[in-house]
């Protein structure tokens, strides 16, 4: 192990920086008992989003008021983190975006199947963020 790290638990109000502590993937600095007892300290679960992590060097991407716990990671370990830490690419983006278009233009019938099927309106709006009053609605949601 050569390579510091930051893990660090994100204020549930701030934008997610960093990664996920479970989007890298296993690191061995995460079975010790300094991280267990830190994770428990401070009431958050390991695969929580709001525990995050950044290589050395990102430090200054960590809200001062996020509690903060070094951690050493092998090479191999620092350059999962380094690309889960990377910015996405704009295609990507971009293609979420379409994604995401994709899946919404068609919410009135996601939302007629599941009414079809039994589910009721306000578990549905629930599940799916949708404003109660927009389930059975022609509008967008949200209009």
């Amino acid at each position: 192990m050569s390579d510091d790290a930051l893990l660090f638990v994100l204020p549930e109000d701030h934008p997610r920086l960093g990664a996920a502590l479970a989007a890298v993937g296993e690191l061995e600095c995460a079975g010790t008992p300094a991280v267990h007892g830190w994770l428990q300290a401070h009431g958050v679960p390991a695969d929580s989003e709001l525990v995050r992590i950044v290589p050395a060097g990102f430090e200054g991407f960590v809200p001062e008021d996020a509690e903060r716990l070094p951690v050493p990671l092998s090479e191999q370990e620092t350059l999962r983190v380094e690309q889960a830490c990377s910015p996405r690419s704009v295609t990507d983006m971009e293609t979420e975006l379409l994604s995401f278009r994709e899946t919404t233009q068609d919410w009135r019938a996601l939302v007629q199947r599941a009414l079809t099927a039994g589910i009721p309106a306000p578990r549905i709006a629930r599940l799916t963020g949708l404003d109660p009053q927009d389930i059975g609605v022609t509008g967008a949601p949200g209009e």
